[in-house]
C-alpha cells in the first residue's frame, strides 16, 4: 500500500540523511551566529534541510523507516505539536550562540533532545 503524504512527512524525519542534515546544519548555523554572520547562518540553518526534505519526500523509499522500531516510536508520539516544540528548540540554541552563551545553547540542545525522547515518558 502506498504511503500517504502525511506519513511521508512523518517518516522522512527519521531518515539518516535528514537527521544528519538537521543536526549538522543546526550546529554550523550556531557557529555562524556565534561569529555574528546572521545571513549565512539563516541560509545554512534552513536551506539544506528544506532541500533534503523535498528530495526525500519526492524520491526516497520511506517504507523501511515506517516498519522500523524508530518508525513505530515516532508514529505513536510525534505529533505536530511535538514537531513544533522540537523546532522551537533552535531558538535557544541559536540565540545562545548569538549572545555567546553556552548555557543557553545547551538548553536548546536539551530541549530538542527532550522532544525526541518525549515518547519515552511514563504517564
Amino acid at each position: 500500500m502506498a504511503m500517504e503524504f502525511a506519513e511521508r512527512v512523518l517518516y522522512h524525519q527519521i531518515h539518516p540523511l535528514k537527521l544528519f542534515t538537521d543536526v549538522s546544519t543546526a550546529f554550523v548555523a550556531a557557529a555562524l551566529l556565534w561569529a555574528h554572520r546572521f545571513g549565512e547562518a539563516i541560509i545554512v540553518g534552513f536551506v539544506p534541510a528544506i532541500v533534503v526534505s523535498a528530495m526525500l519526500l519526492r524520491w526516497a523509499d520511506l517504507e523501511p523507516y515506517r516498519a522500523s522500531r524508530f518508525g513505530h516510536y515516532v508514529s505513536r508520539f510525534m505529533t505536530r505539536g511535538v514537531e513544533a516544540a522540537r523546532f522551537a528548540g533552535l531558538l535557544p540554541l541559536w540565540i545562545g550562540a548569538w549572545y555567546r552563551s553556552p548555557i543557553v545553547m545547551v538548553a536548546g540542545v536539551v530541549w530538542i533532545a527532550g522532544c525526541w525522547l518525549w515518547g519515552l515518558r511514563r504517564g
